[in-house]
């Protein structure tokens, strides 16, 4: 009976143990909390199990079991000292891995380079600019989905949203995921059939239908779950953040970060490896971080990224400083936005003293594939209170201002900001000197808005609207007519021997009224989408 008892004992835990780590789905690796739990667990269990037979019993419903013998029971004593100790372990490397005793090695995991403002940053595209939000892409999503009868009632869309640089362009993609359990047993065989794309520059959305559908997601069950197929390929790997991408192809990958532990058990975490899973065929590369591909976009998340710089900015004098004397701390603001650069996306978000959040000393961009961290020291106002300058110039219309860009207009650093309406839709956008934020300029496009600003800076004698981002040009016109735009008068012009249109606006440059057609004439101008906007005229 005994050699029974304790067959069945073992035989149960062994169960269980399977059992719980196929739903919890536990890294197997020492730097892993949910791996010291684990142990813990299995341990206190198999202690259990075992004393349980020291338990005495009797027929009297009546009676309390007697615990007696499984506390005088050796092997029960040595069950509940492993506990202990590995309990006692996990505590002590949790401590001994802290910023607490490590800050000089915390300050250290991230290298930051200062760089030179209007140097580096030329000015951008509008191609290249996201003008919506992630909560603007979420609506457009949904109403696109809306208006897919076949796929409506069988799929949702996903909450991912990533935001990637695809061919060129700044998009955010988002997965397909069964509506229901039942739908997920009625459609798993041909799995998940598309993906939205959204053009964040443009507003495009288009849904991307596969030849074959995506059957490896955190939308499936069983062995197809994405998190267990993962696991179960590397049972050591400590997952970060899942991204869902698309390679230059357009075929959907998981782009799946492994981390890094740089300072004892469970500290100073970045990223080591990446492993990229096909959603259609659940194939897997495993790539060093180094050498993962360059049509990556998110082997960093943000949120690592503003921890690694928040650890970099506090941490220079130690942690005692952080805490009290916080000279020379420095700490992000308290948001951040996306910018495609150099066929990579950006994390940018400013810094600000931590003694003071009223202004900024300058702000940070940091890449998501290769955690490469620029850092420009240009003193201004917040983030918070550029977007409530930009507010209050359509608080009559009741608009809301989404967290701002950092861009170069004219060589002046400018916050560029969406504002949207109470249904989440992008209605006007704004541009905010980062000196001044008092200068503030309204457009319903962005070549409106970029008029409107550089106008401003002129008038304010920010800028005289010279620099690498204006350019002159002399020539003959070859045909002039005038136009009201707003209630503005405004005179377009045509040189010879060019198709350019340059915009001038007459209650600003009033002497373009003696001009007429076959005069020479000698203009500063402005490059736009679709026309060039004259910032002077040389008499």
């Amino acid at each position: 009976m005994k050699k029974k008892f304790k067959f069945v004992t073992v035989l149960v835990v062994i169960l269980a143990a399977a059992l719980y780590y196929y739903i919890a789905l536990p890294p197997i690796n020492i730097h892993a909390a949910g791996f010291w739990w684990f142990l813990i667990v299995l341990a206190a269990a198999i202690t259990l199990a075992y004393g349980w037979k020291r338990v005495e019993r009797t027929g009297d419903m009546r009676r309390p079991l007697d615990f007696s013998g499984m506390k005088e029971d050796k092997g029960v004593k040595i069950g509940i000292g492993v506990v202990v100790i590995i309990i006692a372990v996990y505590l002590i490397g949790s401590l001994l891995s802290s910023p607490i005793i490590n800050a000089s090695k915390y300050q250290q995991l991230m290298k930051v380079e200062t760089r030179e403002f209007t140097t580096d940053i030329e000015q951008v595209s509008y191609s290249q600019i996201p003008l919506l939000d992630r909560d603007s892409a979420t609506i457009l999503g949904q109403r696109k989905m809306g208006s897919l009868v076949d796929l409506a009632s069988q799929f949702v869309v996903s909450d991912q949203y990533s935001q990637i640089n695809y061919q060129g362009k700044p998009v955010r993609v988002t997965p397909l995921a069964y509506a229901s359990l039942i739908k997920w047993f009625t459609n798993m065989g041909e799995g998940i059939p598309a993906y939205i794309k959204i053009d964040m520059a443009t507003q495009d959305t288009e849904l991307v239908r596969l030849s074959e559908g995506m059957k490896y997601t955190p939308y499936d069950h069983f062995n197809r779950y994405l998190e267990r197929h993962l696991r179960f390929q590397y049972p050591t790997y400590i997952f970060d953040t899942i991204n869902f991408e698309v390679d230059d192809e357009g075929t959907p990958y998981w782009v799946c970060s492994v981390k890094k532990f740089n300072i004892g058990l469970f500290g100073g975490q970045t990223i080591g490896r990446v492993v990229l899973c096909n959603a259609i065929t659940g194939e897997c590369e495993d790539y060093a971080i180094e050498d993962a591909p360059t049509w990556i976009d998110q082997a960093y998340s943000a949120s690592m990224l503003i921890e690694l710089y928040d650890y970099y900015g506090t941490l220079k004098h130690g942690f005692i400083n952080s805490v009290l004397g916080q000279k020379d701390c420095l700490k992000t603001t308290n948001g951040y936005n996306y910018l495609a650069l150099d066929d990579d996306v950006w994390v940018y978000t400013g810094v600000t003293s931590i003694t003071s959040d009223q202004s900024n000393v300058g702000f940070v961009l940091v890449n998501q594939r290769t955690m490469e961290t620029r850092y420009y020291q240009i003193e201004g106002a917040i983030e918070d209170s550029a977007m409530s300058s930009a507010e209050g110039q359509v608080q009559h219309l009741g608009y809301d201002a989404t967290f701002p860009l950092l861009l170069n207009i004219a060589n002046e650093p400018t916050y560029f900001i969406a504002l949207k309406d109470d249904a989440g839709l992008v209605k006007k956008y704004a541009m905010v000197n980062v000196q001044k934020y008092q200068v503030v300029a309204i457009g319903d496009t962005v070549s409106d808005c970029e008029k409107n600003y550089v106008a401003l800076l002129k008038n304010n004698g920010i800028s005289s609207g010279s620099g690498t981002a204006a350019q002159t040009t002399t020539g003959k016109i070859a045909k002039i007519f005038e136009a009201v735009v707003e209630g503005n008068s405004h005179c377009y012009l045509l040189l010879e021997g060019s198709d350019v249109i340059y915009d001038v606006s007459v209650a600003e440059y009033l002497p373009i009224v003696k001009y007429d057609v076959g005069d020479t004439i000698t203009m500063e101008y402005l490059e736009g989408e679709q026309s060039c906007t004259v910032l002077g005229i040389v008499e």
